[in-house]
């Protein structure tokens, strides 16, 4: 990873992971990394969540707490998907992860090209961010390992969907469970009416 975008204590790098789902929110973190957390935590093989095993992402887990100024978590439930659409939703997400932290960071650092629109302070939109700030790659580490557990938890509560094999994307197995068995109450209507017609 090469980190050539700001970084220190005012700097809070944000990701989301599960825009893409069918079922379950989507989730986002905030993080604040120093100069020397993020070599530190580079050195120890941080870099983009998705080009990570999830062995290596739960062990970078306790690293990316313990070094970092502070970070938070956030989510847009499946419910504010279907109410205000998936960007809105993931932007909430993340505005929420942003509030949790101590301190107002003076620099928002956002994964990708479209702005996070609720927040009135300064940011940064940065494409592949998470293969550029030690932050953004932060946040999508515990942003998708956060998600990953809730939805091992909820795989509990609404079997036969195979959710603690596929995370709620859209697979074969999914898709297949929900034509013979309907959407529960997690999941996101919005985006199965293709799949299942009018769910009203």
């Amino acid at each position: 990873m090469t980190v050539d975008v700001p970084a220190g204590p005012g700097v809070a790098g944000v990701d989301e992971v599960g825009r893409g789902c069918l079922f379950g929110p989507v989730f986002a973190a905030a993080v604040v990394l120093d100069i020397k957390a993020a070599g530190r935590l580079l050195e120890a093989g941080l870099t983009d969540s998705k080009k990570l095993t999830a062995k290596r992402r739960q062990a970078l887990v306790p690293l990316i707490e313990q070094n970092s100024i502070a970070w938070a978590l956030g989510q847009g439930s499946a419910r504010d998907i279907d109410r205000q659409g998936i960007r809105a939703a993931t932007e909430l997400a993340m505005l929420r992860a942003l509030q949790r932290l101590p301190e107002q960071p003076s620099l928002v650092l956002v994964d990708g090209s479209l702005p996070l629109r609720p927040w009135t302070g300064h940011q940064q939109t940065i494409v592949a961010g998470d293969s550029l700030s030690a932050a953004i790659a932060a946040a999508s580490v515990l942003a998708k390992q956060a998600r990953d557990a809730l939805i091992r938890r909820l795989a509990l509560r609404f079997p036969g969907y195979g959710l603690e094999r596929h995370a709620g994307y859209g697979t074969a197995q999914h898709r297949q469970a929900l034509l013979l068995s309907g959407p529960t109450a997690l999941h996101r209507r919005s985006f199965l009416r293709r799949l299942l017609g009018t769910l009203d």
